[in-house]
């Protein structure tokens, strides 16, 4: 079969996202569970390297595009026995092209890494736990930090679809718990899907976040924990923290007055550091999605149920 006929196929089957509309919409990974696997894997072979090289290797997608800046929705664990899923948003600048290696070359800043960092924690501090994590690249991020990145328009759209995914999930799995896990302008999208994710979501995790669409924690209408991080040297810092006409996204998360539970930042450097391994805040996250109420901070500020 051609890679165009794949691909049709795949529209088909509705695991592979239609091109953004000419109105400027934005592209988003439609939700599925593990039925969806074996399309998207003969997709990725079609597609040709790399990333015919990663189902080689194993690997497990619930979404793939590689159109445009693509799109890839990996999953590590096994999402038909989970009892606890994480799901990372990442931030501006994120393309299929850096999924696996960074942007960059820095392979701290992958998506993949980054889960399969937390995952492999997950497991050093529960072994045998019943975990799934997800590399959520569900959305098109913005291009740099330009006006897209000042706006919220492109995170509502992949709020969206985090929204559907969660549900998808919770259908799926209704006993297991969510953690969603917010980098950067991801963050943003997290804050912004908050009211409507189901219940199984019990915490929300903003690293480095530039907002999450509120000034206050009440504001995000969830009864879900939430948490924040943000390392000293971290440029996310300079950003002010206004809303103006559009531009700008408020109160940073891990500011005080935003009521969110503070993680642990200890040895943490610059804006891609958090989710490295040995770091303090990735051993914290694993914590989290294990469930755990507190952290090395004492942190236990914020909405809780």
């Amino acid at each position: 079969m051609t890679t165009r006929g794949a691909v049709a196929g795949l529209l088909a089957l509705g695991l592979v996202v239609p091109p953004p509309a000419a109105s400027g919409g934005t592209a988003v990974a439609p939700a599925g569970f593990v039925e969806a696997y074996p399309a998207v894997a003969a997709a990725m072979r079609a597609a040709g390297n790399p990333y015919a090289h990663w189902v080689a290797a194993g690997r497990t997608f619930l979404a793939f595009d590689p159109r445009g800046d693509g799109l890839a929705v990996e999953v590590l664990g096994d999402l038909r026995t989970a009892d606890r899923i994480a799901v990372l948003v990442p931030g501006v600048d994120s393309t299929l092209r850096d999924f696996d290696s960074g942007l960059g070359g820095v392979r701290r800043r992958a998506p993949a890494v980054q889960a399969r960092a937390l995952h492999r924690e997950i497991h050093a501090a529960r072994p045998g736990a019943h975990v799934a994590v997800l590399a959520w690249l569900g959305y098109d991020p913005p291009d740099g930090l330009g006006r897209a990145a000042a706006r919220a328009e492109t995170a509502q759209a992949g709020a969206v679809a985090l929204v559907e995914l969660a549900r998808t999930l919770a259908r799926h799995r209704p006993d297991a718990t969510m953690t969603l896990i917010g980098h950067s302008y991801g963050a943003l999208v997290v804050g912004l899907a908050a009211p409507a994710l189901p219940a199984q979501v019990t915490d929300l995790v903003a690293l480095a976040g530039i907002g999450m669409g509120v000034d206050r924690v009440a504001g995000l209408h969830t009864g879900a924990r939430v948490w924040a991080a943000e390392a000293p040297d971290d440029w996310i810092r300079r950003l002010p923290p206004v809303r103006l006409f559009g531009f700008g996204h408020g109160i940073r998360p891990a500011a005080p007055a935003f009521g969110a539970r503070p993680l642990p930042v200890d040895g943490v450097t610059g804006h891609d550091g958090y989710l490295a391994p040995g770091s303090t805040t990735l051993h914290a996250t694993a914590q989290v999605t294990l469930g755990a109420t507190r952290t090395a901070t004492g942190g236990s500020a914020g909405g809780a149920r």
